[in-house]
């Protein structure tokens, strides 16, 4: 996984909510298929829109208080976060393309 795109609870409110960019946040873990599935497409969005918007993963195992926080029941679970609030969210897998959209909302 691409270094500096995880976040946690401990750096989780400086770098998502305060974000001057809108953030989509990736939920998920290293269990979890779809996961590992959608990850190449995370990795390169977050390369892909360094300058207008940021992209970081929580771990869920890792980060429950998070990941409770944020209702996640199903991973992976993206969630744009604009201005420090929820923007939209998408649970599953989806196509590279369907992920950029979500981001581009926002932008």
């Amino acid at each position: 996984m691409a270094e500096g795109i995880q976040v946690t609870a401990s750096d989780f409110d400086d770098k998502v909510l305060n974000s001057s960019v809108p953030v989509l946040v990736d939920f998920w873990a290293s269990w979890c298929g779809p996961c590992r599935a959608i990850a190449p497409y995370i990795e390169e969005l977050a390369s892909e829109y360094k300058s207008k918007a940021s992209v970081y993963k929580v771990d869920v195992d890792k980060d429950q208080e998070l990941a409770t926080k944020y209702g996640i029941m199903s991973i992976p679970a993206l969630i744009v976060f604009k201005d420090g609030k929820v923007f939209d969210r998408v649970v599953g897998a989806k196509p590279k393309a369907e992920i950029a959209a979500l981001i581009d909302r926002a932008v």
